[in-house]
C-alpha cells in the first residue's frame, strides 16, 4: 500500500492552496506544508497544454538540492484555466473576476493542473485535463457568486466545489478533483510508482529544467 512505501519520507507539499491540502490529506498522506514563493511567468509561445506542468517544475526547482534531505519528497502543483488558446489566471479584483466568468459562461473550457514529484535522487512530471462545460450566467448569478465566495485565489476565478459548481456547471470531462487543483487517482498512481522506481541511494544533486 502507498502509505507504508511513503512511511520512510519526508513529504512537503509545497503549495499554499486549502484545497490542495484538503485532497492530500483525504487519500491518507501525511505531510507538511511549505510555501513557495515564484512568479508564475512561462515563455509567451509555451503550448497551453504545458504550462501548468512548467510551473510546477520552477516551483519543485526553487528548493536548493544541497537542503534536501536524503527522504524528502517535494510535491508541487499548478492549475490553470484556458478557455481555447487563452489562459484565464486568477482574478485582479472583482470586476475582472466578472469579466472571467463572462467569458466561462456558456462555454467548455479546459483545466489542467500539472504536479512535480521531487527526491535528492530524481524528479518527474505530469499533467492531468479536465473539460468542464458551464450554462449560461446571468450577470446576476456572476455578481452573487463574486459577493459571496470572493473567488479571488482561484484560477479562472471559479471554484467547483463552491456554490457556482452546483448551479453552473453542465457537465465535466475527467477528474473532478483536477479541478479543485489536484487530480488524487493519477497522483496516487504516480506516487506509486515513483517511490518504487527512487534510488535514494544515488543522489544526484543537480536540477535543471
Amino acid at each position: 500500500m502507498l502509505q507504508n512505501k511513503l512511511s520512510n519520507y519526508d513529504i512537503i507539499l509545497a503549495s499554499a492552496s486549502p484545497r490542495r491540502r484538503q485532497l492530500l490529506e483525504e487519500i491518507g498522506i501525511k505531510f507538511t506544508v511549505q510555501k513557495v514563493d515564484v512568479e508564475e511567468n512561462y515563455p509567451i509561445d509555451y503550448p497551453v497544454e504545458k504550462v501548468a506542468q512548467y510551473i510546477s517544475e520552477v516551483k519543485a526547482a526553487t528548493f536548493n538540492a544541497r537542503e534536501i534531505k536524503r527522504n524528502t519528497l517535494i510535491i508541487t502543483a499548478d492549475t490553470v484555466v484556458a478557455l481555447g488558446d487563452k489562459i484565464l489566471g486568477k482574478p485582479k479584483d472583482t470586476e475582472h473576476a466578472f469579466q472571467i466568468l463572462r467569458e466561462l459562461s456558456g462555454h467548455k473550457h479546459q483545466v489542467i493542473t500539472g504536479v512535480t514529484l521531487r527526491t535528492i535522487s530524481k524528479r518527474h512530471s505530469f499533467s492531468v485535463r479536465t473539460d468542464v462545460y458551464f450554462k449560461r450566467l446571468t450577470d446576476e448569478e456572476i455578481n452573487y457568486y463574486i459577493k459571496n465566495f470572493m473567488p479571488m485565489d482561484k484560477a479562472g476565478a471559479y471554484g467547483i466545489q463552491e456554490w457556482i459548481g452546483h448551479i453552473a456547471i453542465d457537465k465535466i470531462e475527467g477528474s473532478y478533483f483536477n479541478v479543485m487543483g489536484l487530480p488524487t487517482h493519477r497522483l496516487y498512481e504516480e506516487l506509486d510508482k515513483f517511490i518504487s522506481d527512487d534510488q535514494i541511494s544515488k543522489p544526484k544533486l543537480k536540477f535543471d529544467l
